[in-house]
């Protein structure tokens, strides 16, 4: 089992962008599993806490995030999911991200995106990095066993739900939420799935996803989980903002990206939205960390499905 020192160690060399080894990730995930398990599905988080979006293993502008949102543990940070794929350093990410989890599991708080599953990581990318950096697929398994055991969702001070990717005509109530199993595979439809799938748009009601999973949902739909919630703000991420991030529906929703230039071409700002311990609303912008602060990755494009 991993130690406080091993975690230190840990957190150092992935901090350098240097992979541990298979032992040690093995170690790691399991630390991690036992914590994840006592988490409910809605997390229970308090303020000041520090939100972020999709980070998609662009391991310099998660260092850069780091700079510009304070280093854990002085900062708390509750993450919303996509933390691998797409990038060059899916693994560096995701196992730095375990190792603050493991090392300040009251400071760091991760919940599940739609990236975290075994089928979305065999096609974009995450599957083939494990295999081409340990030369087996036994570090992949660790960490999408990991995948199952993140919450679905937190609740910041009652107030401030966060979620990936958005609502579901399955889920009126944040209870039904707390009941869903959620040790599994990302189902391919039902309540869980749209938490991690769905999207927001300018519509009235529910709509069909172009993304062939999840659902669209308008600002009606918004109004009323919220009212009848008890909740001021929704927060999710889960689309690329160019801007960083967009607020929606009156202020009750936002959506927070957090992967600069995305996928090293699109030329987007980032962002992260910082809560006082009132709430009070702070988004701090930020762009890709310098060329000269990056390695130079060997890497094959992945395919691309909607950026």
């Amino acid at each position: 089992m991993a130690t406080h020192s091993d975690l230190d160690r840990h957190i150092e060399k992935l901090k350098n962008c240097e992979i541990i080894k298979e032992a040690e990730v093995k170690a790691l995930c399991q630390k991690a599993r036992e914590i994840l398990v006592d988490e409910p599905n809605v997390q229970v988080v308090y303020a000041p806490i520090t939100i972020v979006g999709d980070i998609h293993g662009q391991f310099y502008d998660l260092k850069e995030l780091l700079k510009v949102g304070g280093d854990v543990p002085d900062t708390n940070y509750l993450f919303m999911g996509d933390f691998v794929d797409r990038g060059f350093y899916s693994v560096e990410t995701f196992l730095l991200l375990l190792a603050l989890k493991a090392r300040y599991p009251d400071r760091v708080q991760l919940i599940r995106g739609n990236h975290e599953s075994r089928q979305i990581t065999q096609v974009y990318g995450f599957y083939d990095e494990c295999l081409r950096k340990y030369g087996s697929v036994n570090v992949w398994r660790y960490c999408t066993d990991v995948f199952d055991f993140l919450a679905l969702s937190a609740l910041v001070e009652g107030k401030v739900l966060t979620v990936h990717g958005g609502l579901s005509p399955s889920i009126n109530s944040l209870d039904q939420i707390r009941t869903i199993d959620r040790k599994q595979e990302v189902p391919h439809d039902g309540a869980m799935c749209d938490l991690l799938w769905s999207d927001p748009e300018d519509i009235d009601g529910w709509g069909l996803s172009p993304r062939g999973a999840g659902y669209l949902f308008g600002g009606d739909v918004v109004h009323q989980f919220n009212t009848s919630n008890k909740i001021e703000l929704i927060t999710r991420s889960h689309q690329l903002v160019m801007e960083g991030y967009k607020s929606m529906f009156n202020d009750t929703l936002v959506t927070v990206w957090s992967a600069p230039n995305y996928c090293y071409r699109c030329g987007n700002v980032a962002s992260i939205l910082e809560l006082d311990e009132h709430l009070q609303r702070n988004y701090k912008i930020f762009e890709a960390a310098p060329q000269e602060a990056r390695g130079v990755p060997a890497k094959k494009p992945t395919p691309d499905y909607f950026l």
